[in-house]
């Protein structure tokens, strides 16, 4: 016998978009929801990577930023009261003799429900940091794997590093309005996309950006505030300590199933093989929405996760209430749809 046990219909693992979209949809048939991420927020890499950045393929949409699209997403869900639980992490599923999911987290929570959605996207997403001594102490004070608010580093003294595109892009954002930025990579050429290359070359020929070939060496400050960051110069093994208020290492991301690895799906590397008829996986009452799922023709798009989150509700209430009608229709005619989205004249 399990104490506290939280009973729900679904419980979804991921907040991204596609898993708070899977909340409306289920919520739209009558389910309830519990949604489970090890992030601190809802918006999983919407909000990790690019909250301010402008997305441009969203339905109706011409243009949005990640932080906005997760913000309407919230709103059109919270009709149907879903429960979120930040900072944790998905671990544990025993099938029960009722053919119910026991599901247990990392936080200790105990959960039980006759459907699992997995829309963990990509998996979990950790960011590789740089091997520097004391790093840990700076981290989010003024060591930063993320953007959250450009605005944070208006007038300050910024430091980048990386090759990629996000390094690239951050710069590009955060120059106008930082007092001093460096970019330092390690050699000369660069990974991300060529236009970006050009603007960044662009602002260091015009004196206002630095760009140093070479490494990082140290961080130095006290009590969680940098004052500056060594580098070692590539040319001629110089070291130099570079004034900054903040440093940001892009150095990419570390993607991993975690736990849900060990749950026994039929897998395709790391994507989960599902039924696209019904975003179903190889076990009974589990489906598989977004990026972390995988069936011939798929197109890792947000709008692509849109569809398979709808197309999985229907199947999931049919599995979880094989004796109930469902209510179907467009939410523009069916009353009882209306009533559930609290719009009912």
């Amino acid at each position: 016998m399990v104490d506290n046990v939280i009973r729900t219909d679904a419980v979804i693992v991921g907040a991204g978009p596609v898993g708070l979209f899977s909340i409306f949809q289920l919520g739209l048939l009558g389910l309830r929801c519990h949604v489970i991420d090890n992030l601190d927020r809802p918006g999983g890499q919407c909000t990790q990577l690019y909250p301010e950045k402008p997305i441009y393929d969203i339905p109706s949409r011409p243009k949005c930023t990640g932080q906005e699209l997760t913000d309407d997403l919230l709103k059109q869900a919270s009709p149907f009261d879903p429960v979120f639980h930040f900072s944790d992490q998905a671990e544990s599923l025993v099938r029960l003799e009722n053919g119910d999911w026991r599901l247990g987290t990392s936080m200790g929570l105990v959960f039980e429900a006759p459907v699992i959605v997995i829309a963990g996207g990509a998996g979990s997403f950790v960011p590789k940091r740089p091997r520097l001594e004391g790093i840990d102490d700076f981290e989010e004070k003024s060591v930063f794997y993320a953007v959250r608010r450009m605005e944070d580093f208006r007038d300050k003294r910024v430091v980048i590093a990386g090759g990629g595109d996000s390094a690239l892009d951050w710069t590009l954002n955060l120059q106008p309005i930082a007092s001093d930025l460096t970019l330092v990579h390690r050699r000369e050429e660069f990974r991300g996309a060529p236009d970006s290359v050009s603007q960044m070359r662009a602002l260091v020929d015009a004196g206002k950006m630095r760009l140093v070939i070479g490494t990082v060496e140290g961080l130095e400050g006290s009590d969680g505030q940098l004052h500056a960051v060594r580098v070692k110069h590539k040319a001629d093994g110089r070291e130099e300590d570079i004034p900054a208020d903040a440093f940001m290492p892009f150095f990419g991301l570390k993607i991993s199933l975690g736990p849900i690895a060990e749950w026994g799906l039929n897998r395709d590397h790391n994507r989960i093989v599902v039924d696209p008829g019904t975003f179903a996986t190889d076990q009974p009452g589990i489906y598989a929405v977004g990026d972390v799922c995988t069936y011939p023709g798929k197109l890792k798009l947000i709008l692509s996760g849109f569809h398979e989150a709808a197309v999985m509700a229907h199947a999931a209430f049919a599995y979880a209430r094989p004796d109930e009608k469902m209510v179907t229709g467009y939410t523009t005619t069916n009353s009882e749809l209306q009533q559930r989205l609290g719009v009912a004249g």
